[in-house]
């Protein structure tokens, strides 16, 4: 048997960032003389690559706009991570549901939007360092959709498709779930809304933590199910 894999997305799914990124992305473009497109567009990019994010929020604006947009957004959250205007807390039940997940040999990992030294200040601000055997950020893989955050995410913990979920808040988690063959989960305390999480292909959905262990064994015990109904029947001796 190979590994079992539960992989997370960051921002909506383990820690509530919007306040921070939503101030970020208004100074930004508050920088280049642009209106701020509002509070609910910019959680609707959350969790896209920053250059795909500001992309979408500017679809009208040429490349060079971003790239300079999504080297002041850097700059903006940089300074607020300073001045300790950052708070990202926890949502409630994820150590217990960490905690569950271990115990019960599974192996954990997270694939975000965000940078390698975003995602690294987060973890240890919560003192999460060391509980993820991968850690897949959209500066060293393709951002989501795309499913190679997840391949890579798989190849490094040993683990197949069949046994790995995504667990997110967007339609972008659960797009690269299903591109990348695994399981998708979604939690509706994060920034995309029930229906746009299901359109995308989530095969099941979790309103707490509490709700998670018990949600990636089923999926699996029913992929497992699913496989074996299929096999060719073996000869009797």
């Amino acid at each position: 048997m190979t590994n079992r894999l539960c992989v997370f997305d960051c921002d909506g799914t383990l820690v509530d960032s919007q306040h921070a990124i939503i101030t970020s992305m208004a100074a930004a473009f508050a920088v280049h003389g642009l209106a701020h497109p509002g509070d609910a567009a910019v959680r609707q990019v959350v969790g896209l690559a920053l250059l795909e994010a500001v992309a979408a929020l500017l679809p009208q604006a040429d490349a060079d706009i971003w790239a300079r947009v999504a080297r002041s957004y850097s700059e903006a959250f940089g300074d607020l991570r300073r001045s300790g205007g950052v708070q990202e807390p926890l949502f409630p039940g994820l150590e217990n549901a960490l905690a569950a997940l271990e115990a019960d040999d599974w192996l954990l990992g997270i694939a975000t939007g965000k940078s390698s030294r975003g995602l690294k200040n987060t973890l240890a601000v919560h003192g999460l360092e060391g509980r993820f055997v991968t850690l897949q950020t959209a500066d060293v893989a393709a951002g989501k959709p795309h499913p190679e955050m997840l391949l890579r995410a798989m190849a490094d913990a040993g683990a197949v498709p069949e046994r790995t979920v995504m667990v997110g808040d967007t339609s972008f988690d659960m797009l690269m779930a299903r591109q990348a063959g695994a399981h998708g989960i979604g939690v509706i305390w994060g920034y995309h809304e029930r229906a746009v999480i299901q359109a995308a292909g989530a095969h099941t959905l979790i309103e707490t933590f509490d709700e998670l262990p018990g949600a990636v064994s089923a999926l699996l015990d029913v992929g497992e199910a699913m496989q074996r109904a299929a096999a060719p029947d073996r000869p009797s001796c």
